[in-house]
């Protein structure tokens, strides 16, 4: 297959929920451009008009306005959040610092992911929650006064982060969070910052102290690094030609992946153009390459876990072997991932083994062929999709959701894609 032109991806998926969640505190109207509009940037929508805030329509190509409630209301029902973590736990961040009572609930599988790891740091700054030993939604919290708190997270984790950071700054109190292994993505520090917070990283720590009120903003939403990260995949293991994706973040945080696959010998390039409202975007040149294994894991596993899936299959086409280290946490996102992602490979025809913590892959040249099992996971979808671009694949996928058709007809005809609806990406 040839790949040739250009595409834009849609809006970051976590920038979207940070502007929709912290718009939400500012009775003032704030505009998004470019927002991701997707079911999960709707849950985080449906949590802001739940308390009182308005939020028009997120349609493609549209402006959203949000207008924040003076002060956060219970909602009159369960607040539903879907398939969507960021909701939850920034959610429940936020919910903490108010005088309500609200209670969060998700699909099945939000619903099997943990949660007393967001529950104990907001219980010890004084949220009350019920069940309160509980580890799983559906949750109902008591929010109020707050206290400060120093507390060291168990992994690192830009929503747990998050969550406590976001308590802090609805509670008006100083928080301090430590991350044990590499910095996680930072959006809401930069958010922060933009808004005029003091937001401090040292050692390890990040600290927030409450400043300035918050005004509405305006902002234009940068193209999502993990969307790009299939077509950048694509277009690797392409045999011809030449991609080039526009207005993608390019957030240091948020493109480790960028560094693995140039480790790999792709054929990669960031062309930084601007640093935005508080995130560097620019645009990303990517051609076919031969790609050879390598080891990944240490400080740079925060900065690319949701990408994990797409570097295996990139694996799975390379010469040699690659060993992922400290990646247990993708068996408690979406799907048990790193059982899913091996348990594929091999059913395509690839050598791959999973340890508690650790993933193998064997690279091998031939065609995969079978039936992939995604467990309704979007990212196993599309990185198995774009296994199912290399010649002689016959990759069929369980979920009719999945865009391998779609970034097929992407690499024919990029451009095509830009007024297209984001939200199966």
């Amino acid at each position: 297959m040839k790949v040739t032109g250009e595409s834009i991806v849609p809006g970051d998926k976590s920038i979207t929920h940070r502007a929709l969640l912290l718009a939400g505190l500012i009775p003032s109207t704030s505009r998004l451009h470019r927002p991701l509009t997707s079911l999960d940037a709707a849950a985080s929508a449906r949590l802001v008009r739940a308390v009182g805030g308005r939020v028009s329509p997120l349609r493609r190509g549209a402006v959203v306005s949000v207008s924040g409630a003076a002060r956060w209301r219970s909602p009159g029902a369960t607040i539903r959040c879907g398939n969507s973590g960021t909701t939850a736990r920034l959610g429940l961040g936020l919910l903490a610092g108010h005088p309500v009572t609200a209670t969060l609930t998700g699909d099945r599988s939000l619903r099997r992911r943990p949660m007393q790891r967001v529950i104990a740091p907001l219980a010890a700054m004084g949220a009350r929650f019920h069940p309160a030993d509980t580890d799983r939604l559906p949750v109902t919290i008591e929010g109020g006064p707050l206290r400060s708190i120093r507390w060291e997270l168990p992994v690192s984790s830009a929503q747990l982060k998050s969550a406590v950071l976001l308590a802090g700054l609805v509670g008006g109190v100083p928080v301090a969070v430590r991350e044990p292994h590499g910095l996680s993505r930072d959006h809401t520090e930069r958010f922060l910052r933009l808004l005029g917070q003091r937001v401090t990283a040292e050692e390890g720590w990040i600290t927030f102290e409450p400043g300035a009120p918050l005004s509405a903003f305006e902002l234009t939403i940068p193209g999502d690094p993990s969307s790009a990260a299939f077509l950048v995949g694509a277009a690797l293991l392409a045999e011809s030609g030449e991609l080039v994706i526009r207005d993608v973040g390019l957030n240091p945080t948020r493109t480790a992946f960028l560094s693995v696959v140039e480790r790999m010998g792709g054929s990669l390039r960031g062309e930084l153009r601007s640093e935005g409202p508080g995130e560097p975007i620019g645009d990303l040149v990517v051609r076919p390459s031969t790609l050879r294994g390598t080891v990944v894991g240490g400080s740079e596993i925060p900065g690319l876990i949701d990408e994990v899936p797409l570097l295996a299959v990139l694996a799975a086409r390379s010469e040699g072997e690659t060993r992922f280290d400290q990646v247990g946490e993708l068996r408690v996102k979406e799907s048990d991932r790193l059982a899913l992602i091996a348990e594929n490979l091999r059913v395509l025809g690839y050598r791959a083994e999973t340890g508690e913590n650790q993933l193998f892959v064997a690279g091998s040249d031939q065609p995969p062929v079978g039936r992939v099992r995604t467990a309704g996971d979007h990212r196993l979808a599309m990185a198995f999709g774009v296994l199912g671009t290399v010649p002689g694949a016959r990759v069929e996928i369980d979920d009719r959701a999945s865009r391998r058709r779609e970034l097929s007809r992407l690499l024919r005809d990029p451009g095509a894609d830009r007024q297209n609806d984001p939200a199966p990406w």
